[in-house]
């Protein structure tokens, strides 16, 4: 079933992406908590995902980076600050230099997942993203921020 919304509130500074999958939150959290099977999805298709360091714990840096078709690597970090496995799972989602470290005059985002049982069964996974300031979120989403999470998020069922 993959993504079954998105909702862009101007007004909260939220990007919300809602999917659905046949399958438990159990297995849904492996996504995020297996880093090989992170990156099997979290990139978009024409920017697979390498996550270098991977530490879902509460104060838990996890650090990856994006190829894409032409070579360059855009890379990210995030800093866990809500682990409730397998239910929710809060983090500051930043961009990074080469050396890992954060870009401070770039977006800081924070990504709020929740996993849901589903009354017909499987899982909702929630995705509700956050922004500082208009202005950040206007620069994330002209990088194609709902495109890109759309795409990536297109190819858990093939996962599952």
């Amino acid at each position: 079933m993959t993504v079954t919304n998105v909702l862009k509130d101007l007004d909260a500074l939220t990007v919300t992406v809602t999917a659905e999958f046949d399958a438990s939150t159990e297995r849904v959290w492996q996504l995020w908590e297996d880093p090989r099977q992170l990156e099997r999805w979290w990139g978009p298709p024409t920017y697979p995902a390498t996550f270098v360091d991977h530490d879902l714990t509460v104060g838990g840096r996890v650090t990856y980076f994006m190829t894409g078709p032409d070579g360059d690597q855009p890379r990210g970090i995030w800093r866990v600050v809500e682990v409730d496995k397998p239910r929710r799972l809060e983090i500051e989602n930043g961009f990074a230099d080469e050396s890992g470290k954060l870009v401070v005059d770039a977006p800081l985002m924070i990504m709020r997942v929740a996993l849901t049982e589903r009354d017909a069964g499987g899982t909702r996974m929630t995705i509700e993203t956050s922004f500082a300031s208009r202005g950040d979120m206007d620069r994330v989403l002209t990088m194609g921020f709902e495109e890109g999470i759309t795409a990536a998020m297109g190819q858990i069922d093939g996962i599952l």
